[in-house]
């Protein structure tokens, strides 16, 4: 039979056995460890300080008075003593328990090392020497060992629950979706901006074959998943793949996306999981289509302008002809009105790129808009013998505070929209007030806008079926309006109600803040 004191020294060292298998949880697991050394070592309190990689900390203390440990964790902080070692930290500890305890109080350390490395130390507070025989110093340190190790463990699998908690706060704030595929291409995870994108829950696509959840529309650009598969894909680790197309979705429409496929690979070089990072494209593609949309109503628009100035320059300058002054004044009249129209088209897209760019400045003061409208009325009326272009403002309108020649130019654009799509008749514009606000219109007597094209109208060149086969334009005065009235803090829209219905045509109109 074993003395009495051999028998708990060997349950003591059984339940660190058993807490080193069952307990993870490194807060408890520190408590557990610190109250079976206090009754091993027949102390009356204790710590466990935890070297961290900026010093010393107590992780965990019992039986020790509020205001000692107030005083020792804020000196272990201390930077000349982040760099102590296990010895030269007991020694400490001891000189204070000592002199705090006036003498009743002495100290034995437990050093924890684990793997080579010293994780940290126990420390327990009793009121008789440490006289240990030599067996008694191989159990402790037999206890230690496996305290520390316990204590890694703990640390060890805080480490990957951190990790893990931080992948999924990275999976499901990731605005792209992403899924992770097993070797056999089955789904492991899925996160919310997947969901989102595809439509269905997790539920609903986990453990769900990567054949079964992208599905193509049509051909897409670049090799899908398993036509690389079949070619031995992947060769190296980084070998992803990249497939670009409509992504089917449980309801219409199918979806634009680019999909990257990213293997990871175990150390026999065998996959082990594949990553994929959805992108919505819609934007890129709506960007494509804009400068595709771009070049060709430009080159077209250019096209024009130039052949008439060049085919008139040309003719007057011919040796084998004698041009009258009349023709020479037509033709020039010509040229200057083409010239205008170019350069007319040049502000435009300038002053779209400026408002892509954020780069349209506003000159504001105050704006007095019935003048503002007589001025642009009496100049086109010049230009336009088969309309009546009119003013109607009541009197005292407000004066407003604005960029006079950016709203000029906004009832130019419409005034202008109004002469190309309303042959003959009455263009007026108008003014009213409201509380607050002021509201402009300009109207016609044309055929009005088409119900299909008035949520379009004011989109960057956008031209209705009917604009393109009939009238001249880049699609860019109704969306510079839009942009300058915005930037006013107004708005603008298109009335598809014109007088309660009484006569047909368009009308404009924009509002503005007084």
């Amino acid at each position: 039979m074993l003395p009495d004191f051999r028998v708990r020294q060997r349950d003591y060292l059984l339940e660190i056995s058993r807490a080193l298998t069952q307990e993870l949880d490194l807060e408890k697991l520190l408590a557990r460890i610190l109250r079976i050394s206090i009754e091993m070592l027949a102390g009356q309190a204790g710590l466990i300080a935890l070297k961290l990689p900026d010093g010393w900390r107590v992780a965990t203390a019992h039986g020790i008075a509020p205001a000692f440990l107030s005083y020792l964790t804020p000196l272990l902080a201390e930077e000349k003593v982040r760099e102590l070692d296990v010895l030269e930290l007991n020694r400490m500890l001891k000189e204070l328990t000592y002199t705090a305890s006036m003498g009743l109080l002495n100290g034995t350390g437990l050093p924890l090392s684990a793997h080579g490395q010293v994780i940290g130390v126990i420390f327990i507070f009793r009121n008789y020497a440490d006289l240990f025989t030599p067996n008694d110093r191989v159990l402790l340190q037999s206890f230690a060992d496996q305290a520390a190790i316990a204590v890694f463990n703990a640390q060890l699998y805080g480490q990957v629950t951190y990790e893990k908690k931080r992948l999924d706060a990275l999976l499901d704030s990731a605005a792209d979706g992403i899924l992770i595929l097993d070797a056999d291409l089955n789904i492991e995870r899925c996160n919310g901006a997947f969901e989102k994108l595809f439509g269905e829950t997790r539920d609903q696509i986990v453990g769900i074959n990567h054949k079964d959840i992208i599905k193509w529309k049509k051909e897409p650009h670049g090799k899908t998943l398993e036509e690389s598969m079949t070619e031995s894909w992947p060769l190296t680790p980084n070998a992803t793949l990249y497939v670009e197309g409509d992504l089917e979705r449980p309801l219409p429409p199918s979806l634009p996306v680019g999909i990257t496929y990213a293997p990871l690979l175990s150390e026999e070089n065998k996959l082990r999981n594949v990553i994929l990072s959805v992108r919505d494209i819609t934007h890129f593609r709506t960007a494509d289509e804009i400068k595709a949309t771009f070049i060709s109503i430009v080159s077209h628009e250019l096209r024009t302008p130039v052949a008439l100035i060049k085919g008139y320059a040309s003719t007057l300058r011919r040796d084998d002809a004698k041009w009258d002054k009349a023709t020479i004044s037509d033709s020039l009249m010509v040229i200057e009105e083409e010239a205008d129209r170019l350069s007319k088209m040049i502000d435009d897209l300038l002053d779209a790129s400026r408002l892509q760019a954020g780069g349209l400045s506003l000159n504001q003061a105050d704006v007095a808009l019935p003048s503002l409208a007589l001025r642009v009325s009496e100049r086109f009326t010049s230009q336009a013998p088969k309309h009546r272009i009119v003013t109607d403002f009541p009197p005292n309108f407000p004066i407003i505070l604005g960029d006079e020649s950016r709203l000029e130019q906004v009832i130019s654009n419409l005034v202008s929209n109004s002469l190309k799509y309303a042959p003959t008749g009455e263009i007026k514009i108008s003014g009213t007030t409201k509380p607050g606000q002021v509201v402009i219109c300009v109207s016609d007597e044309g055929s009005g806008i088409d119900a299909r094209d008035i949520p379009h109208i004011f989109d960057r060149f956008y031209r209705s079926t009917t604009a393109v086969k009939h009238t001249k334009g880049a699609g860019l005065g109704l969306y510079l309006a839009r942009e300058i009235i915005e930037a006013h803090g107004g708005r603008i829209w298109a009335d598809t109600n014109p007088d309660g219905g009484l006569r047909r045509g368009a009308r404009i109109c924009f509002s503005l803040p007084t």
